[in-house]
């Protein structure tokens, strides 16, 4: 009669935990709603790239990538000012909004909140390029919506202690 505790599955723990950590960063920084959605279709030949390492409890990298419609967007809100371009204000944004999104992940994750240290923010653009990590343990792809811009927040694990 005794029942087992129920194994919680990471993917669903931390997709859920990102899913609320972009509403957060979002609502409060920039006063936007952002909504997760089933995909992520980036039709601009222009994208950008955020890429946050994780050291600690766990090794891997967190990455936000989208168009050059939802970076302009982002540091428009984030500064308060009006971009027209992918200029350094815009990608040091971009880097900063996924920088405070893996903070505000981790912060949700109690084996990870005071154990997993945050790289700073590296920004690629271009329009044709690939990021590749090693073989990862966990890949979870996560898709959101703001103002009818899209954009992905992949979360890549190597490794948990």
């Amino acid at each position: 009669m005794a029942s087992a505790a129920k194994q919680i599955d990471p993917v669903s723990l931390y997709s859920h935990a990102m899913d609320e950590a972009v509403a957060e960063v979002f609502s409060l920084m920039m006063g936007i709603a952002c909504a997760s959605v089933d995909d992520c279709p980036v039709d601009e030949p222009e994208t950008i790239s955020a890429v946050i390492g994780l050291a600690g409890a766990m090794s891997g990298t967190c990455v936000l990538r989208g168009g050059e419609r939802a970076a302009v967007r982002i540091a428009s809100a984030l500064t308060g000012m009006e971009m027209l371009s992918l200029d350094e204000t815009v990608k040091d944004a971009v880097g900063e909004i996924c920088n405070m999104i893996a903070g505000a992940w981790k912060g949700k994750l109690p084996t990870l909140a005071s154990s997993c240290m945050l790289s700073t923010p590296t920004v690629v653009t271009g329009t044709n390029y690939q990021l590749h990590t090693q073989r990862p343990e966990l890949r979870i792809d996560r898709y959101y919506r703001f103002d009818a811009i899209t954009f992905s927040v992949t979360l890549v694990c190597e490794s948990m202690q």
